[in-house]
């Protein structure tokens, strides 16, 4: 599948997902089996989309000397960092679905915000860094259904920038490392 083909699928299955899956959320129809699979897709589509962001945007930037940046709005050669993009696409989402939330979580954090908010979702992340093949995982904790889909630095720039912040707690990353987790937390 070529890379307009990805985003153009996974465009399409976001509009579909935000327009029938999320009324029937809301209408209280969706059973635990249900938003086991919604956040199973969610965190499908957030990754997919996150990997189509490292692997083609940037890597096809970085030849025309655009750099990902932490302060990417006020450089014009620059463009946002992965977890900037999914944040952003985080609120977007949030403003057409309120009972959902998309997120980037670790145990080991630049920013304290994306620190796990429970101490399920810290368990969770726990047991995925311990056995990281097991790349998803669902849950429910409290009034939320979530699920934890594993975060890979992608490429070794991704560990790079990870390991040169200046609040980093963690500085020995390498491609291929789990550094945390997309985290879709869904009302119940």
């Amino acid at each position: 599948m070529g890379k307009r083909t990805r985003v153009m699928a996974g465009a399409i299955a976001t509009l579909l997902f935000m327009g029938v899956l999320i009324p029937a959320s809301r209408a209280g129809r969706l059973d635990v089996e249900s938003k086991e699979q919604v956040v199973r897709y969610l965190l499908a589509t957030v990754r997919a989309f996150r990997t189509v962001y490292v692997k083609d945007i940037e890597e096809h930037v970085r030849k025309g000397g655009v750099y990902p940046k932490e302060q990417w709005a006020q450089d014009a050669h620059a463009i946002m960092l992965p977890f900037q993009f999914v944040k952003l696409a985080a609120a977007e989402l949030k403003g057409a679905a309120k009972d959902v939330e998309v997120g980037v979580i670790s145990l080991t954090p630049i920013y304290a915000s994306n620190f796990p908010q429970t101490e399920a979702e810290v368990a969770a992340l726990k047991a995925m860094m311990e056995h990281p093949a097991q790349t998803l995982v669902t849950f429910t904790d409290g009034a939320q259904f979530k699920g934890l889909a594993a975060d890979f630095a992608i490429e070794q720039a991704c560990a790079d920038c990870h390991n040169r912040h200046p609040t980093s707690t963690k500085r020995d990353f390498k491609q291929g490392d789990l550094m945390g987790a997309v985290v879709v937390r869904l009302k119940k």
